[in-house]
């Protein structure tokens, strides 16, 4: 998922604070219950209803068009696949799903629907319903950002890029209303934790030709519907048809979207926001015991494109990388990163960029026909309007120019065009930030791949479509590593250069809401959430609504 473009505002003294956060919550991690509510008590609603600001642009309804991770949360609640995240650990639930067996190659998944399985409208959700939204998703020319996520099924990747327009090729198939088939180009223990993206949802069968999803409430099937949408005011109401609709605690969810910090701090001030994720102004809150703090599975990076001559030739690339200074780039960063993928347990170590060798960058200049940089043209650097962005691309300008003779020209595009500006084939640097779609490596290296329509910067790479095809075939240990192979090779040949893992900031007070854990995707399901009810201390007798002592 990408990020959006954080925005935080943090002094100095802003980030020595989230560093001694982020420093607890490390020591921390582990601590949290990781068991789901059970069913749903009188007194556990004390209220019913949650406030949550969150930022970034208008909420995008019809999920084949969406990237943000901002929409991922929001569709927590609408829409629902055979699978949804673990609240805490962010592992797969079964959710439309109620079985699943596998064929003995390992390669076929049949799934069977739950009986009650329902939208809020009341119609059934069918395998059929599955399989034309997917369809739907990897149709040629649509487009979909998250379209190369389905090349694990077999045929989608011909279909997708128009190699063929036979449907019928792709191996998904709804033998009835309850069955679902897929057909996989290759074994993939993981093809659960896929599934919990929200790019496999359901598509309610009035809803799949529509192209605007805002003119009116989707027909979702998640365990909240879509009541009001109001400007930056969207209001969710409790799916009472929803197959587990007894374990949903709150009735109704309203979502503010702000860009302003200091707006979103003077809310929670007031009590007007019981959970902010985005953009807010810490400086300003008075009760800071809200503020939550965790590390992510989640890389800032700058990338090289591909695109053209002659930054396609990866010893170029490689020079540009190796010029660089990454002590100085990284400095000051709470989280300085080495390597694209987050370290996590067991995932081989490798690495990553970390050194400055001006004489080997030259001569690889040297070698792919440019001395000293002769005969090379303009580079176009693309930033961002912040501070850091600003910092950071002006080590690589001035680098590149005068290590490497390498011209250099600066564009800044406003935060709010800067995503879409990356689909153009203007530009030769820019950066991003993307957290993992599901905990494993293969969500941060698929996106490379040059079919992928991820793949801001056209890296195209035989030995690097070799590495992950092998890895395909594997298992275990054996799989990790040779997709750190993978991820090493795509490092050495300068196609990313990590800046810095990211940690998520929430304002969220976890005494007082339920079901709320700080988790690696930052990613926290609309379904679990609840308040809690608040017991009082020995001899005293809570006040409640309506209570004549209430003034």
């Amino acid at each position: 998922m990408t990020y959006g473009l954080l925005k935080q505002r943090a002094s100095a003294r802003g980030q020595v604070f989230l560093f001694a956060l982020l420093l607890t919550a490390l020591h921390a991690a582990g601590n949290e219950t990781p068991v789901p509510p059970g069913p749903a008590r009188p007194s556990d609603e004390v209220r019913a209803s949650l406030s949550m600001v969150m930022s970034g642009r208008d909420i995008e309804f019809d999920f084949r068009k969406s990237f943000l991770a901002s929409e991922a949360q929001v569709y927590t609640g609408l829409y629902e696949g055979l699978f949804s995240y673990h609240p805490l650990t962010m592992e797969p639930v079964p959710a439309a799903a109620s079985r699943w067996k596998l064929s003995e190659d390992k390669k076929v998944w049949t799934f069977t629907l739950r009986d009650y399985a329902r939208y809020w409208n009341g119609d059934t959700v069918r395998a059929e319903d599955f399989r034309a939204a997917w369809l739907s998703l990897i149709e040629p020319g649509r487009n979909s950002p998250y379209s190369s996520l389905f090349d694990i099924i077999e045929g989608a990747s011909d279909y997708r890029t128009g190699r063929t327009s036979d449907k019928a090729r792709v191996g998904i198939e709804a033998p009835d209303d309850k069955t679902l088939v897929v057909r996989l180009v290759s074994p993939a223990a993981f093809f659960p934790s896929m599934l919990c993206h929200h790019s496999f949802s359901p598509i309610h069968p009035a809803m799949l030709n529509v192209e605007d999803w805002s003119a009116s409430p989707p027909i979702s099937n998640g365990p909240y519907y879509l009541l009001e949408n109001n400007g930056d005011t969207k209001v969710f109401a409790r799916n009472e048809l929803y197959w587990d609709a007894v374990d949903v605690r709150l009735k109704t969810i309203n979502v503010r979207i702000i860009d302003d910090g200091d707006e979103a701090s003077a809310l929670w001030n007031s009590g007007q926001a019981d959970w902010i994720s985005g953009e807010v102004n810490l400086e300003t809150l008075i009760n800071r015991a809200g503020i939550t703090v965790n590390p992510m599975f989640a890389t800032h990076y700058y990338f090289i494109r591909s695109a053209r001559k002659p930054w396609d030739d990866w010893r170029i690339r490689r020079a540009m990388v190796l010029a660089l200074s990454w002590s100085r780039i990284r400095e000051g960063l709470i989280m300085p990163a080495k390597t694209l993928v987050y370290p996590i347990m067991d995932y081989p170590k490798i690495d990553g960029i970390d050194k400055t060798d001006i004489a080997e960058a030259r001569r690889l200049l040297a070698e792919a026909g440019h001395p000293d940089g002769k005969g090379l043209p303009e580079l176009v650097l693309r930033l961002t309007p912040s501070m850091e962005a600003a910092r950071i691309g002006g080590i690589m300008s001035a680098t590149w120019k005068t290590e490497l003779g390498i011209p250099v020209r600066i564009e800044v595009f406003p935060f709010d065009k800067y995503l879409d500006s990356m689909k153009d084939l203007s530009y030769d640097v820019a950066s991003s930030t993307w957290i993992g779609d599901f905990a494993d490596p293969y969500t941060f290296l698929q996106m490379w791949r040059r079919d992928s329509n991820l793949n801001d910067a056209n890296y195209d790479d035989s030995d690097y479509e070799r590495l992950l095809n092998r890895s395909m075939e594997e298992e275990g240990d054996t799989r990790w590593k040779t997709l750190s192979e993978a991820e090493a090779l795509l490092l050495d040949r300068g196609t990313v250069m990590p800046i810095s893992y990211s940690f998520a900031v929430n304002i969220v007070d976890k005494t007082e809401l339920g079901g709320w854990y700080s988790n690696v995707l930052d990613i926290h399901p609309f379904k679990y959430l609840y308040f809690k009810s608040r017991l009082p201390l020995p001899g005293v007798v809570l006040a409640q609504p309506g209570d004549a002592r209430v003034p």
